[in-house]
C-alpha cells in the first residue's frame, strides 16, 4: 500500500470515528445513544452474515457495502468504550497488530515454517502460550470461538475432537447415528415408521425438552457428516437459505404479475411454481458455468 492510499485510509477513518462520536453526542441519534455494549451483540452477528451472503454472491458492491457496516460495529463499540473510559478504537487496532506480528514469527522474527499447516499448527501453539501467560485452563475446546452460530461451534467442537482421535474412521457410524437421532425424534412425535402419526397429540412440556434435546443431537450428527466429508455445515446451510429465498421471491413475483395473492393459491399450485423457480435456477447456473 503506497503513502497516499495509507493517507487516504486515516482520513475517511478519521471522518467516521467522528460522525460516530456525533451519533452517539448531545445533539445525536436517540437510538444511537441508548445502545450499550451488549445490545450491538445481534447486529454483529447479522452484519458478519452479510458480509458472507455477499461473497456467495459474488456480489463485490455488496461486499464493500457489507464490510463497512461490519466495520461500523467495532466503531461503534470502540466509541461506547471511549465514553466508558474502557479502551478506544487506537487501543484496538493496537492490540490487534501486536498479536499479527506475534503469531507471524515466521515475517516479523526468524522461525522458519514450512507451509501453511505448519504456520496454522504455531498459531495454536502461540495462542495457547498466551492463555498460559494469562493463567487460564488450557482446554483443547479453547481452539473454537464460542461468539460463533452454533453450527459452526459444532463443526470446530468435532474437529478439535477428531484431532486428538476421538472420531470414528469411517462413514457408517456416521451415518448410523443420524438415523438413530432422527428415529428417537420421531419416536417422541409419536411418528411411524413411514412418517405417518400414530399419536397425533401436543407434546408435554417434558416431551417438548426431550424433543429439543434429540433435535440437537441430530444437528450435531448432521454436521459430523459435514465435516466427514469436508463440507462447512455453516456454508452449505447459507447456500440453502440463498435458494430458498431466491426461489420465495420468484412466487412472489409470479403473484404479483398475476395480479393474486397468495390465498388465492392452493399449495400445489405454489409447488409447481416453485419448481419452474428451481428450473429457472438451473438454466442460469448452467450459463454461469459456461461463462467460466
Amino acid at each position: 500500500m503506497d503513502s497516499r492510499n495509507r493517507k487516504l485510509i486515516l482520513e475517511e477513518l478519521d471522518k467516521l470515528i467522528e460522525v460516530m462520536s456525533v451519533l452517539r453526542g448531545p445533539d445525536g441519534c436517540p437510538w444511537d445513544k441508548k445502545q450499550d455494549y451488549y445490545s450491538l451483540k445481534e447486529n454483529i452477528i447479522e452484519e458478519a452474515y452479510e458480509v458472507v451472503e455477499a461473497l456467495e454472491k459474488n456480489d463485490i458492491p455488496a461486499f464493500k457495502e457489507e464490510l463497512g457496516d461490519l466495520l461500523l460495529q467495532v466503531v461503534f463499540e470502540s466509541q461506547i468504550a471511549y465514553e466508558k473510559s474502557d479502551f478506544d478504537l487506537a487501543d484496538v487496532a493496537k492490540v490487534l497488530r501486536e498479536k499479527l506480528i506475534r503469531r507471524h514469527p515466521h515475517v516479523f522474527a526468524d522461525v522458519k515454517v514450512d507451509g501453511s499447516e505448519e504456520v496454522l499448527r504455531n498459531w495454536e501453539k502461540i495462542k495457547q502460550e498466551e492463555k498460559s501467560e494469562k493463567n487460564q485452563l488450557n482446554s483443547l475446546l479453547d481452539k473454537f470461538n464460542q461468539g460463533q452460530s452454533a453450527l459452526n461451534q459444532a463443526y470446530d467442537i468435532q474437529k478439535i475432537a477428531a484431532e486428538v482421535g476421538f472420531d470414528w474412521n469411517n462413514l457408517e457410524p456416521v451415518l448410523d447415528k443420524i438415523e438413530e437421532e432422527f428415529g428417537e425424534c420421531k419416536e417422541i412425535i409419536g411418528a411411524n415408521p413411514d412418517n405417518t402419526l400414530f399419536a397425533d397429540q401436543n407434546l408435554n412440556i417434558e416431551e417438548q425438552k426431550e424433543l429439543e434435546a434429540e433435535i440437537g443431537d441430530l444437528l450435531f450428527a448432521v454436521v459430523n457428516l459435514a465435516r466427514f466429508k469436508k463440507i462447512n455445515p455453516e456454508i452449505a446451510l447459507l447456500k440453502t437459505i440463498s435458494k430458498f429465498k431466491n426461489r420465495f421471491k420468484f412466487i412472489e413475483q409470479r403473484i404479483i404479475d398475476e395480479k393474486a395473492e397468495f390465498e388465492d393459491y392452493s399449495l400445489e399450485q405454489l409447488d409447481e411454481i416453485w419448481n419452474q423457480a428451481k428450473k429457472e435456477e438451473k438454466k442460469f447456473n448452467q450459463q454461469e458455468d459456461y461463462q467460466r
